[in-house]
């Protein structure tokens, strides 16, 4: 059974490779273990064929040897029963002397025949009880074939179906990390224009602060414009305002010579 076992899991998974016995292979490759062990079964269910069919044969036989043995009583009962009634009726003592011994031949070859014929029967008999059981238990074996083979192609089917949905499952775990990332990537983004956004922020908020500087240190219009407070302002910065009058710009060149 063993050596059967492994032929068909070599012959079902002929690249397979057994590496602690069948137990170890089960347990490796369950639909290849399977398939060889419903190809021993299928070897068992063909030798039980065989045996069945051998069996029959043999009944076959049997029944035939009785029924020519019983053919054969039947004719020989039949001439003794004729022979009977010719001896009843005969009055000629030479001819009832002959029947006679006739009738005693056909009885003596009937007793011979009895036990034989009853041999016969009781082959034939078992012969035919031994077919029967033979053929239950064929059918019953190949009733368990079909359905190891219906089992396992449920079995198949519910592997391909929990293929298919850890499938789905890879492809969906794949697809939310996916869109995890595109979302880190867009809070990155967000982030970056954040930063330039706060950096623009800063700048304008130095440009304003220089610019209010700028425009609180230069002279205003009202200073230039008043000669007082533009000489009061030259006189605190250490100079004297410019001349503005033609008398005082003459005076100014003169100073110069």
């Amino acid at each position: 059974m063993a050596i059967s076992f492994l032929k068909n899991l070599l012959g079902v998974k002929a690249s397979g490779v057994i590496q602690s016995g069948i137990e170890t292979y089960v347990k490796w490759d369950p639909k290849g273990a399977s398939e060889a062990e419903l190809k021993t079964m299928e070897g068992k269910l063909d030798q039980m064929g065989l045996h069945v069919a051998q069996a029959r044969a043999r009944y076959n036989e049997a029944q035939k040897a009785l029924d020519t043995v019983n053919a054969l009583m039947h004719e020989r009962m039949t001439a003794a029963d004729m022979l009977q009634k010719q001896l009843d009726a005969e009055t000629d003592p030479a001819r009832k002397a002959s029947l006679e011994k006739s009738l005693a031949t056909l009885v003596g070859l009937l007793e011979q025949m009895t036990p034989e014929a009853d041999q016969d029967a009781k082959d034939a008999a078992s012969a035919h009880d031994f077919v029967e059981q033979l053929e239950a238990a064929y059918s019953a074996f190949g009733e368990k074939l079909k359905h190891a083979r219906a089992d396992l192609d449920r079995a198949q089917r519910e592997m391909e179906r929990q293929r298919l949905t850890r499938d789905n499952a890879a492809d969906q775990a794949e697809a939310a990390r996916q869109a995890a990332g595109l979302a880190n990537s867009g809070s990155s983004v967000n982030v970056a224009l954040e930063a330039m956004h706060a950096a623009a922020e800063r700048d304008r908020l130095r440009a304003e602060a220089s610019n209010a500087k700028a425009s609180l240190l230069k002279p205003t219009v009202p200073e230039q414009d008043d000669p007082n407070i533009s000489a009061a302002l030259a006189a605190a910065k250490g100079g004297s305002a410019p001349p503005t009058s033609l008398a005082d710009r003459l005076a100014a060149l003169r100073s110069r010579g």
